[in-house]
């Protein structure tokens, strides 16, 4: 049986990752797209948050520039561009978060946020992090942007850092709620490290 890593391990795992020519040029994937999951229990969110701000950082450093799609910004700004933050806000506060999301499903549906994306991507970027998934959550579903970018995206590598569990097949959103069956992905760092001698 394989050990499980902990989360400094696969933290120290993912820069040389990222930094690996394989993955920065899509190969050794067969036919599928370049799309990687950093799925991590939901009390290392602040961990995980310094570490993306540093990876990106380092990554630079070596000429290899990234853009961050932190998609709950995405959700402020498209709400405060159409002039509805301040409302939307004020909505919460009276009715819910119930009542918020219904209001909001037309305004940040899967293909308006992928739109932003393609906006913010340019032909320098070699890597996209997906970042603010769990605050996102509910008004924003993982599993719909990682479908709808996939025609968008082109051959950029794409990590989505996943507060919660990702199984090779099942999103588990905070490792409780299932945000979809998602097959396209590859674990970034595999939470159980490989046997001894193999």
């Amino acid at each position: 049986m394989n050990r499980e890593r902990t989360i400094y391990e696969r933290i120290n795992g993912v820069l040389p990752r990222l930094m690996n020519s394989q993955l920065l040029e899509n190969r050794g994937i067969g036919n599928e797209i370049g799309f990687y999951i950093f799925d991590y229990e939901p009390e290392h969110e602040m961990l995980v948050r310094d570490q993306t701000l540093r990876f990106r950082q380092k990554l630079l450093q070596a000429g290899i520039p990234v853009l961050d799609i932190n998609l709950f910004r995405v959700i402020l700004d498209i709400l405060e561009d159409r002039g509805f933050l301040e409302k939307a806000l004020a909505l919460e506060q009276n009715k819910g978060p119930q009542a918020l999301g219904k209001a909001l499903t037309p305004l940040l549906n899967a293909e308006k946020i992928v739109q932003v994306i393609r906006e913010r991507l340019a032909p320098h970027h070699r890597l996209v992090f997906l970042t603010g998934i769990g605050p996102a959550w509910p008004l924003v579903r993982s599993h719909a942007i990682l479908n709808n970018l996939h025609p968008v995206i082109g051959n950029v590598p794409v990590v989505a850092f996943f507060p919660g569990s990702y199984d090779g097949h099942e999103l588990r959103l905070f490792s409780t709620f299932k945000d979809d069956n998602y097959y396209r992905a590859f674990p970034l760092v595999p939470k159980e490290a490989p046997e001894v001698g193999s």
